[in-house]
């Protein structure tokens, strides 16, 4: 490495944070909870159709087409529709998510490798922030519940941006509280076009943390890797 960055804009969910894997957990609690297996024949028809629904609404809100509100609501009452006989209410839609995000918010799953990294990164005295399009009171839960708070200079959300990744707005609020400048400043996340074309169109190199190796990056960045411990032969 021949640049030397001195912050780290460090995506969250699925880059250090096992969103996937916790929520996994989090929906097998809620299935039981709720009594859905009276409505499904089998909980992998909830399960398969709620990642569906969460993959697309997601990928919307990032680009500003729908609402937390609709997709708090639309991402539940999606699966439940598939069921047989269940009366979907946007009531019941949202006992389902808070109970959802509360069981999400207090599992400590971090994807393989997360400590490690974060201990040397701030051995080596790189100032982190924390970038993410999650919704405010769930990350400060998740962040606490996983022990990775303490290692970012500054939690930047979407939210208090008041504009998601990838939009100039978000990186442009970024920059302003952080400190961080493009030029000093690396991108470090799983999500290609919400992390990383965002941090290139803002003017910053970027690390592509790569989960699905099979399928190379679209387009050129700066470093990719599969494993995080990679990125400590890099940093």
């Amino acid at each position: 490495m021949s640049k030397v960055y001195k912050n780290l804009f460090i995506d969250f969910d699925d880059t250090l944070y096992d969103t996937h894997g916790n929520a996994v957990i989090a929906l097998t609690e809620v299935y039981e909870a709720f009594h859905l297996e009276c409505y499904f024949d089998h909980p992998k028809m909830f399960y398969d159709a709620y990642w569906q629904a969460n993959i697309d609404l997601w990928s919307q809100y990032a680009k500003g087409e729908i609402t937390r509100e609709y997709l708090i609501v639309e991402r539940f009452r999606r699966p439940l529709s598939v069921g047989r006989g269940l009366d979907v209410t946007v009531d019941l839609c949202l006992r389902i998510s808070d109970a959802f995000l509360d069981r999400c918010a207090d599992k400590p799953g971090v994807v393989d490798g997360a400590h490690e990294l974060m201990d040397y990164l701030k051995e080596r005295g790189y100032r982190m922030h924390m970038t993410s399009n999650g919704f405010h009171e769930v990350q400060y839960k998740k962040l606490n519940a996983c022990g990775l708070k303490d290692y970012f200079t500054t939690v930047i959300l979407s939210e208090d941006a008041g504009a998601n990744k990838p939009s100039q707005q978000f990186f442009d609020y970024a920059f302003k509280i952080s400190g961080a400048t493009p030029d000093n400043t690396l991108m470090i996340g799983d999500n290609f076009d919400t992390d990383i074309m965002g941090a290139k169109r803002a003017g910053m190199d970027v690390l592509y943390f790569n989960c699905f190796p099979e399928y190379p990056a679209p387009q050129p960045v700066d470093f990719e890797v599969s494993s995080l411990r990679d990125i400590i032969k890099i940093l």
